[in-house]
């Protein structure tokens, strides 16, 4: 036993639960202004500091810096990449430099979004209702950061289906507001948006049908690190792994950070009330 301790502390490693954890337990995540990916981070981070030590910094960046900051060693992990397809071209020129590992959430949903009482079901129709979608004059599709891949994948979507909208960027914030606004109204709207997603919860949402499948099919949310960070703390990987939600966990998590109006007060609050689910993640680690 003192053989094997004194291999632990010479590679910067100490036993928990019976596998071994890093003791430079500072790290470094990468994450973007996706309302999961907030959620999500800073309830880590809560977790990781509060109950195990750990030194946690968010630092939100545009996706393309995330994948090439992991590359480098610049961020030492990051909670969320959607795979098979929509975060593939994101992660090939990396994919020897990342390590991707278990899912999270199984079923996401991508594409357009219009309030359910709107009078269209398909992208489509677009093409011939484009005047009712306006937006400060002109018709609009309202999107967020220009380089998401869901604003990639819209801007592929206003091609195939030949549609006289043009995508206008922002923040997903700002586009919520938007949205938020002409719900109020009863106005037509198409935005951007994404499964899971607290809106879904909050307005009664439907997304356009895809006939051509631009957005392509439901995917996983995965959890990836810099190369090696699993070798290193092999108990955050696993305790990583186990972790698992759904859309009641996950939107019931992003609903209270909503309400709260602070990412962090939020997730604490959502912890408080939801330690069961919490604590069978830890314990399938450790098992």
């Amino acid at each position: 036993m003192k053989a094997l301790s004194s291999v632990l502390l010479a590679t910067g490693l100490i036993t928990v639960g019976g596998l071994a954890q890093a003791q430079d337990k500072s790290l470094v995540v990468g994450t973007n202004n996706w309302a999961e990916n907030i959620a999500v981070a800073n309830m880590w981070k809560i977790l990781l500091e509060e109950e195990h030590g750990y030194d946690i910094e968010l630092s939100n960046i545009g996706k393309s810096v995330l994948y090439s900051g992991l590359s480098n060693g610049d961020f030492d992990l990051s909670f969320e990449i959607w795979l098979p397809t929509t975060d593939a071209p994101f992660l090939e020129p990396h994919r020897d430099e990342i390590d991707v590992h278990d899912v999270w959430y199984d079923g996401t949903g991508l594409g357009l979004v219009v309030p359910s009482y709107a009078d269209i079901d398909s992208i489509d129709e677009l093409r011939d209702q484009a005047g009712r979608y306006e937006y400060q004059g002109r018709p609009s599709i309202l999107g967020i950061d220009s380089g998401s891949a869901i604003a990639g994948l819209t801007e592929d979507a206003i091609e195939a289906y030949e549609l006289p909208l043009n995508q206008v960027n922002s923040s997903g914030p700002a586009m919520m507001a938007a949205l938020d606004s002409a719900y109020q109204r009863e106005e037509p709207i198409v935005v951007t948006l994404w499964s899971p997603h607290w809106a879904f919860a909050e307005y009664d949402l439907k997304y356009l049908e895809d006939p051509q499948g631009v957005y392509g099919d439901n995917e996983s949310i995965h959890w990836m690190s810099r190369k090696g960070l699993a070798n290193e703390d092999p108990w955050l990987a696993s305790v990583l792994d186990a972790w698992k939600m759904d859309d009641d966990s996950l939107g019931g998590l992003m609903a209270r950070i909503e309400k709260v109006g602070d990412p962090a007060e939020g997730a604490k609050a959502w912890i408080e009330d939801n330690h069961t689910l919490i604590d069978s993640w830890f314990d399938a680690a450790e098992s």
